[in-house]
């Protein structure tokens, strides 16, 4: 099977801003958006669970070559390719990324095309805390936050800031207090320096119990072994065997959209 086969290519428009999105599967929608270097074979492997279980996973393409294989050259180039880029809030805190007006246009489009209850958004690495953000419209029902890592956790500040506006924030935290039984879960290892602990720390302090943080022990001597390095929960360092606690995180995201997004529909 090729990186892509199966998904469908579009394109969607917003406020003159044209991106590639694939697509494939029926039901609700979840829009996957992909960490750096862009989409992905083990990204595109993650959406196909997406669709096993059910529902539609919509990838945009917002940095990278769809479908290229992942390298250290490749990471690198998308990397600086975002830095440089003004719709990432990279180094900013207290802000929230530009790009994310265009994923929440993007989520009420394919809420609109698939139906249900609303859509899942999991965001990975740079785009970790996109699905937070976009909680303000109240279509996102199924947010993830996968080693979110913006802003560049550079000072003590940065560590813990969530990359969303302080209006976005007060936004969200009226949502989880109005709708008891929404659930923002959150993914990370431990020994993640680009997605530190301080940050889901800020998460629980603003977001109570809506706020489900999986933290998986990547220490030096942890049982399973998961490198000092590990990052990409659902996808690079993802270890599909039962009982592995990536394998058990990847459950609780699927999991999450079959309640929210299934089951509730």
């Amino acid at each position: 099977m090729t990186t892509l086969e199966g998904f469908t290519e579009s394109t969607f428009t917003f406020e003159g801003d044209t991106k590639a999105v694939f697509r494939a599967g029926t039901g609700p929608a979840v829009l996957v958006i992909s960490e750096i270097p862009g989409i992905t074979p083990a990204v595109a492997a993650f959406a196909r669970r997406v669709v096993d279980i059910g529902c539609t996973a919509v990838m945009p393409s917002l940095f990278g070559t769809p479908g290229r294989e992942i390298s250290v050259p490749y990471v690198l180039d998308s990397m600086s390719r975002a830095c440089i880029s003004k719709e990432f809030a990279t180094w900013a805190a207290n802000k929230t990324s530009p790009m994310t007006v265009w994923c929440k246009a993007l989520a009420r489009h394919e809420h609109e095309l698939c139906g249900g209850p609303g859509v899942g958004v999991v965001g990975m690495c740079l785009t970790g805390n996109f699905a937070l953000a976009m909680m303000v419209d109240p279509v996102v029902a199924a947010p993830v936050l996968s080693q979110p890592s913006l802003p560049f956790p550079i000072t003590k500040a940065m560590k813990a800031d969530l990359n969303v506006s302080p209006e976005d924030l007060a936004a969200v935290k009226a949502r989880c207090e109005a709708e008891p039984d929404l659930c923002v879960l959150g993914l990370r290892f431990t020994g993640d320096p680009l997605s530190p602990g301080s940050r889901f720390e800020t998460l629980r302090q603003a977001l109570g119990d809506s706020f489900v943080g999986v933290e998986i022990d990547s220490s030096k001597g942890n049982v399973h072994h998961i490198r000092a390095k590990a990052h990409s929960v659902l996808t690079e360092d993802l270890v599909d065997e039962p009982g592995h606690p990536t394998k058990d995180a990847l459950d609780q995201v699927l999991d999450l959209f079959r309640s929210r997004l299934l089951d509730a529909g």
